[in-house]
Order: C-alpha cells, then sequence, then structure tokens
C-alpha cells in the first residue's frame, strides 16, 4: 500500500476515535484527547491529498470513519444491532473500495500524461 492510502486509513481511523470523543468526553484531558484526534486525523487527510484527488480521499476518509464508528457503537458502547445498518455499511464499503481501485496517483497520472507527449 503506498504511503498516501496508508496516510489516509490512519487519519480515518483516528477519525473514528475523535467521534467517539465528541460523544464520550467528559473532563480537559478526554476533550484534549479528542482535539488532538482531530488535529492528527485532518492533517492526514490534507497530506494525503497531495498524491490523491480530493473527492476520492474525502469520500474514503468519511467512509471508513462513518463504518467504523457506527460498528464500534454496536460492540463496544452497546448501540442496538440492526441488520439494515450492516447492510448499509457494506454498500459503503462496496464504494470506497471501489473508489480505492480507479483511483491511480496524481503524480502517476502526470507521469503517463507527460510521457505520451
Amino acid at each position: 500500500m503506498n504511503r498516501a492510502w496508508g496516510l489516509l486509513i490512519s487519519g480515518a481511523v483516528l477519525e473514528i476515535f475523535w467521534v467517539m470523543g465528541l460523544k464520550h468526553a467528559y473532563d480537559f484531558w478526554t476533550w484534549t484527547g479528542t482535539v488532538i484526534a482531530i488535529i492528527i486525523s485532518f492533517s492526514l487527510l490534507i497530506v494525503s491529498t497531495q498524491k490523491l484527488p480530493v473527492g476520492t480521499a474525502y469520500a474514503v476518509f468519511t467512509g471508513l470513519g462513518t463504518t467504523g464508528t457506527v460498528l464500534l457503537e454496536m460492540f463496544v458502547f452497546g448501540e442496538p444491532f440492526q441488520f439494515m445498518k450492516i447492510v448499509l455499511i457494506a454498500v459503503l464499503l462496496t464504494g470506497v473500495i471501489g473508489l480505492k481501485m480507479v483511483t491511480s496517483n496524481k503524480t502517476e497520472d502526470t507521469a503517463q500524461v507527460g510521457g505520451t507527449s
């Protein structure tokens, strides 16, 4: 996996934690951790968009973050299991995986265009 995708996925994982922090933070330290996770998460997203298309990167970032948040809520925090949620998450992940498969890095696109002239 190349660096840009790794940074993007790391940012999405951190997104899960800061979203949980927004709901469950209760004192100075938990709010501080939440704010730090937000800053690092979005920084990783921004850095990854230097190599990946912004629309694709943001869709993958939010899709993975949403999926992780819903699953964490169900398995860790006791949110009721709903079959339709799982089906919709599967559809969302299918779209995210599809975007990753059809997206190439900007530098690769530039090299291909430059090589054909």
